[in-house]
C-alpha cells in the first residue's frame, strides 16, 4: 500500500510555514472590511516585507518623481493585487530558494522556475481581468512546492533502475509515492490556508482538464510550466518529462505565436524577483 499524505509528511519532516506576518498579510487582503492602513500596519511587523515592498515601489518601473519613504505610503502605490504577489512571493523564496537535490535542481533553481511560471501564467491570464491574472501568479508561483515534500526520498532512488522510458514524471511519482508533486502541493497549500482556486491549480496543472471551475488557472500554470521547460530554465531530472496538453492552448485561446510570446516575460522577470525581492545567483 502506498503510504498516506500524513504519513508520508512525517517521512520528511514539518512542511515549512508561511511566515505569521505574511498570513496576517495574505487574510487581510482578502478580508474586504479591512483598509490600506491595517495591511500596512501588518507589513512593517516584518522587516524583509518591508525592504521588499520599498524596494519595489521605488524601483525605476514607477519612476515616481519623490521616493516613497514609508509602507504606509507604498501600500497605496502599490495597491493590493501588487502587494498581495510581494509578500507571496517573499515569504516562499526562502525555502523555494534552497538546493532540492533529489530533483537534481541547484540552489535557486526551483525558484527562477516558480518565478517563471508564475509570471507566464500571469501574463497569459491578461485578458481575463486583472483578479484571474494576480491568482495565476499565485498559482504558478507555487505549483512546485510539491517538490520540497518528495525530494528528501527521491535522494535515495535509482533512476537508472526504474523503468520510466515513455513515462511521465508523475507516474514514476505515484509509482513511488502513491501520488504526484502536484497532488501533495495541493495538499500544502491547503495545510497554508490558502484559497481552494490555489489549491486546485497546483493539483491539476499537469492535467488542467480535471481542474473544474478552476481551469482558466490550471490551464495557464500548465503552459507557463511547458514554455519554461522550453527555455531550458531550471529543468532538473524531470525536465521535459511532461506533455504539453493542447486542451490548456484551446481553453486560454491561445495560438502558438502568443504562447512563445510568453517566453521574453519570464526570463525578464525572473531576474527582476532576484534583484527586488532581495535573492541573487
Amino acid at each position: 500500500m502506498p503510504p498516506s499524505i500524513d504519513e508520508l509528511i512525517r517521512q520528511v519532516g514539518d512542511l515549512p510555514p508561511l511566515p505569521q506576518v505574511a498570513q496576517k498579510a495574505l487574510n487581510l487582503i482578502r478580508n474586504p472590511k479591512s483598509n490600506m492602513d491595517d495591511l500596512a500596519n501588518v507589513l512593517v511587523m516584518d522587516q524583509g516585507l518591508t525592504s521588499t515592498v520599498l524596494r519595489w515601489v521605488n524601483s525605476s518601473y514607477y519612476g515616481l518623481a519623490s521616493p516613497v519613504s514609508t509602507v504606509q505610503q507604498a501600500v497605496v502605490y502599490l495597491g493590493q493585487n501588487t502587494i498581495q504577489s510581494l509578500v507571496l512571493a517573499a515569504s516562499v523564496s526562502t525555502f523555494l530558494y534552497k538546493p532540492v537535490p533529489g530533483y537534481e535542481l541547484d540552489r535557486g533553481d526551483l525558484w527562477k522556475h516558480s518565478i517563471g511560471i508564475a509570471t507566464g501564467a500571469q501574463w497569459l491570464t491578461k485578458k481575463f481581468g486583472s483578479d484571474i491574472s494576480e491568482e495565476a501568479y499565485h498559482a504558478g508561483l507555487l505549483c512546485d512546492i510539491g517538490k520540497l515534500a518528495f525530494e528528501v526520498i527521491l535522494r535515495n532512488v535509482d533512476m537508472n533502475k526504474i523503468n520510466w522510458q515513455g513515462r511521465s514524471f508523475n507516474e514514476l511519482e505515484i509509482e513511488i509515492f502513491g501520488i504526484d508533486h502536484a497532488r501533495m502541493g495541493a495538499e500544502m497549500a491547503k495545510r497554508w490556508n490558502l484559497p481552494e482556486g490555489l489549491q486546485k491549480a497546483i493539483e491539476f496543472h499537469h492535467h488542467p482538464v480535471l481542474a473544474g471551475e478552476h481551469v482558466l488557472l490550471a490551464s495557464a500554470v500548465h503552459l507557463a510550466d511547458a514554455a519554461l521547460m522550453m527555455l531550458g530554465i531550471s529543468l532538473g531530472k524531470d525536465g521535459l518529462r511532461y506533455e504539453l496538453d493542447m486542451f490548456a492552448l484551446e481553453t486560454l485561446g491561445i495560438n502558438e505565436d502568443q504562447f512563445t510570446s510568453a517566453f521574453d516575460q519570464m526570463s525578464q522577470a525572473i531576474e527582476a524577483a532576484e534583484k527586488f525581492i532581495g535573492i541573487g545567483v
